[in-house]
């Protein structure tokens, strides 16, 4: 069964930090550009961040610009997304998703991504 499982989400003050891992199983990330998106409520998803197949590669919203990076290690088949001077409008659901881009050394938010994981809450508040 192909699964996308995202973790280390919680509560945190305004200026803390979160890592968040996007886990695999059943496939290997490989193959796959990942991208981070969230959804905050009473909004639509956004795409925050993906990182292409090599890993040579990375986009990111202006919002997070600066604050956030992505990376990936395929050996262990997760990908992260370090959030630094996290804000109360990154309180949202982060998702991570993959897609069979065939290009290794590019990736695209606006793509449509294949698999998704469940998703894991981050809470930016005092």
């Amino acid at each position: 069964q192909l699964q996308l499982v995202e973790s280390g989400g919680g509560l945190v003050q305004p200026g803390g930090s979160l890592r968040l891992s996007c886990a695999a199983s059943g496939f290997t990330l490989d193959y796959y550009t990942i991208g981070w998106f969230r959804q905050a409520p009473g909004k639509e998803r956004e795409g925050v961040s993906c990182i292409s197949k090599s890993g040579s590669s990375t986009n990111y919203a202006d919002s997070v610009k600066g604050r956030f990076t992505i990376s990936r290690d395929n050996a262990k088949n997760t990908v992260y997304l370090q959030m630094n001077s996290l804000e109360p409008e990154d309180t949202a659901v982060y998702y991570c998703a993959a897609d069979p881009y065939i290009f290794p050394h590019l990736c695209n938010m606006r793509r449509d991504y294949r698999y998704w994981g469940q998703g894991t809450q981050a809470t930016v508040s005092s």
